[in-house]
């Protein structure tokens, strides 16, 4: 029989025990999904040189992933309109779970924890409803679906943290899809994307529209910097000769301000910002375009465009000491600064969409 000493002497250890952390999975850089050369799907952990340090299978095609804050754990979402979000332990690989929307549901490929991790929110399609849902998963139980509230639109995309205040960023695209229909669209002439600023129990503390005549300006991606201003990247639903912006930022209590708008060099985008990302410092923001093969780097103040950089099928964007990294799908990894661009890494495999940092 146990002693009331050695109780006492064992719960004092465990709370003495060292937290398993990021470190223990390597400190890992960025995470992807991606897909290998046998044409299988995977999650993967990087250094900030673009090396490898984990890969985990998936069941199915990846598009975006959440990092705990706290514990080596990465939730990998399924490209919509998918409907598993797998948990899994970077460390060893172990699934911890896996995550299905309600009957009628299906993912948006993107989600994010609540500060202190003990919560999951991911982006949903209530199909039947076409109505925009943000599931809630208790990180703390096994990911167990506590609930769900309105995205506050059409078409919930990627999501973020609030800087500067406690709550959600919502990109609404506004397109309204069903999986009977496959990847259609099904609503263009009423589209209202909107971004929606929420609480972290689903109260709608702003929105804001774009102007009328961009109505088809789909807003599909987020970065957020340290001040709370938003950047977003926008997919053209319209006629790809116009020439209309891909990015654009707002903070709350203003306009939109949109970027490089009377640039023709927006054209190149093809209509269509895969990934956004703020600069280390801020003062820049960067677009990806995958359809174009291109990244363009524009000033935050002037809302300039200042410099564009070829790659072919590049997507993945995230903020780096030197300007940014870039991911492209034939598995580069590139540093791109006011000097160009310069190759990292590449591997024998194809990087999806999103290149997400865990700093």
């Amino acid at each position: 029989m146990t002693s009331r000493r050695g109780f006492l002497a064992g719960l004092m250890a465990a709370s003495l025990a060292p937290q398993a952390s990021w470190a223990s999975a390597g400190s890992p850089a960025f995470l992807s999904a991606g897909r290998d050369a046998g044409g299988a799907f995977l999650l993967a952990g990087l250094t900030e040189t673009g090396e490898i340090l984990f890969r985990h299978p998936l069941p199915g095609r990846g598009h975006a992933a959440a990092a705990h804050p706290r514990r080596p754990e990465a939730v990998a979402f399924a490209r919509r309109p998918g409907r598993f979000a797998d948990v899994i332990d970077c460390r060893s690989g172990a699934a911890i779970a896996r995550l299905e929307p309600p009957a009628g549901h299906h993912f948006y490929g993107h989600g994010i924890f609540s500060p202190d991790g003990s919560r999951l929110f991911t982006t949903e399609n209530d199909y039947e409803t076409a109505r925009g849902v943000i599931g809630v998963w208790d990180a703390a139980d096994g990911y167990r679906r506590i609930g769900a509230f309105s995205s506050g639109g059409i078409g919930p995309h990627d999501m973020a943290l609030r800087r500067g205040a406690p709550g959600l960023v919502v990109a609404n695209g506004g397109i309204e899809t069903h999986p009977d229909s496959g990847r259609a669209k099904l609503n263009l002439p009423s589209m209202r994307p909107n971004l929606s600023y929420l609480s972290f129990e689903g109260g709608i503390q702003e929105q804001m529209e774009l102007p009328r005549e961009l109505h088809l300006n789909s807003i599909r991606h987020l970065a957020v910097r340290a001040d709370g201003t938003v950047g977003f990247a926008m997919q053209w639903q319209g006629d790809p000769g116009e020439q209309v912006p891909t990015a654009g930022l707002h903070r709350p209590g203003t306009a939109p301000r949109l970027m490089a708008e009377d640039d023709a060099r927006v054209l190149n985008m093809n209509g269509y910002g895969g990934s956004v990302a703020f600069s280390a410092g801020g003062t820049r923001i960067g677009v990806t375009s995958p359809r174009g093969g291109v990244l363009q780097v524009m000033d935050t103040v002037s809302g300039a465009l200042l410099r564009e950089y070829r790659m072919r099928d590049v997507c993945g964007l995230a903020p780096s000491a030197g300007g940014f990294t870039a991911s492209t799908g034939s598995g580069q990894v590139f540093a791109i600064s006011d000097t160009g661009q310069h190759r990292l890494h590449r591997a024998d495999l194809a990087w999806d969409n999103h290149l997400i940092p865990l700093h």
